[in-house]
């Protein structure tokens, strides 16, 4: 599905691979709060529950609370991303 680079405690790069089944991309929530930076460029897309998509671009970061749904919606390249939890 992807992989994780432990940067530190609260903080790794997660990459996801173009060969990932879009069907493991399921709306979901997270126990902490998170801020999510894409690395690199790519054609991927993020939403919130109730919201429309939006693009992921390199160095825009999108605040996640606790518990919000969301989900990732695959593109056609790679995408590499910077996560940061807070409240550990």
């Amino acid at each position: 599905m992807y992989t994780n680079e432990q940067i530190s405690e609260n903080e790794f790069n997660r990459t996801f691979d173009v060969t990932l089944d879009e069907l493991e991309l399921v709306w979901h929530e997270d126990e902490h709060d998170r801020k999510v930076t894409p690395l690199n460029d790519n054609d991927w897309q993020f939403q919130f529950d109730n919201q429309v998509p939006q693009s992921l671009k390199k160095g825009e970061s999108i605040f996640i609370k606790k518990g919000q749904f969301h989900r990732v919606i695959k593109g056609t390249t790679p995408l590499s991303v910077n996560i940061k939890e807070y409240g550990r």
